[in-house]
């Protein structure tokens, strides 16, 4: 998505209780990059960044929403009297604001996820009903979320369940209910009788070649030379052995 940080602004300064408004894209801890919203208030009427962050998300588009929300007393100014971002502070990642009251884990299944959020997101406190991608969340780091998790379970948990189960609470209860549906299966043989599912990267390749008939864009040529006799009987039988033995060959 292309965001205008001048539109961007201009919407945060129509909330009753900002004076002026400035956002920038800034990295965090982690080397991602987020919008960060810098504000100032009108006269005593000052917000918390919580109700802002709220009122911004009924305003604007999920992906224009600041994932921070600084106050200040006074926007840093050039020596001509121009908004200096230059001076604009680092915000408090660790600060990043949810839109829902902190609820604690209750069980060591979201205790552990929650660290894992926490760490990955470089939020210092995660509750059980906050959103994943609402505390700054995407697709990249959601990835690192299942990579942990994979490791944490020894399991091959899918990315997907993250995606449709987007908050602590969420997420601990499918992962209980998915390890469990998961614990008792074991990899057993099939029978080889008759023609065998393609997998996903065969099917693939099949589909190129109905493209591209006789292609040789996947073929990797490779020369060896060898030394001394060759017993061409033999060289042959080893490799029709290879190739019963391996499917991926076939």
């Amino acid at each position: 998505y292309r965001i205008e940080l001048g539109e961007l602004e201009a919407v945060l300064r129509t909330h009753p209780a900002v004076k002026e408004a400035v956002v920038t894209a800034r990295e965090d801890k982690l080397g991602d990059k987020r919008l960060a919203a810098y504000v100032t208030a009108k006269e005593e009427s000052r917000e918390e960044g919580t109700d802002l962050a709220v009122w911004a998300k009924a305003k604007l588009p999920e992906f224009m929403v600041p994932s921070v929300f600084v106050w200040l007393e006074a926007m840093p100014l050039t020596p001509n009297g121009k908004i200096d971002r230059k001076q604009l502070p680092e915000p408090e990642w660790a600060q990043v604001a949810s839109t829902q009251e902190y609820v604690g884990p209750r069980n060591q299944k979201e205790e552990l996820v929650a660290t894992i959020w926490s760490q990955v997101l470089g939020i210092e406190k995660v509750g059980i009903q906050d959103n994943f991608f609402e505390l700054g969340g995407h697709s990249l780091l959601a990835t690192r979320v299942i990579s942990r998790l994979r490791d944490m379970f020894a399991g091959e948990v899918p990315i997907r369940i993250l995606f449709e189960n987007p908050t602590v609470a969420e997420l601990s209860e499918a992962l209980g209910s998915f390890l469990q549906e998961t614990s008792g299966a074991s990899i057993v043989p099939i029978s080889r009788e008759g023609h065998l599912p393609l997998s996903f990267a065969q099917q693939r390749l099949w589909f190129l070649d109905q493209l591209m008939p006789d292609s040789v864009l996947y073929n990797i040529p490779q020369a060896m030379r060898l030394l001394g006799d060759l017993n061409m009987e033999a060289w042959n039988k080893s490799l029709q052995v290879l190739i019963q033995r391996h499917e991926s060959l076939r």
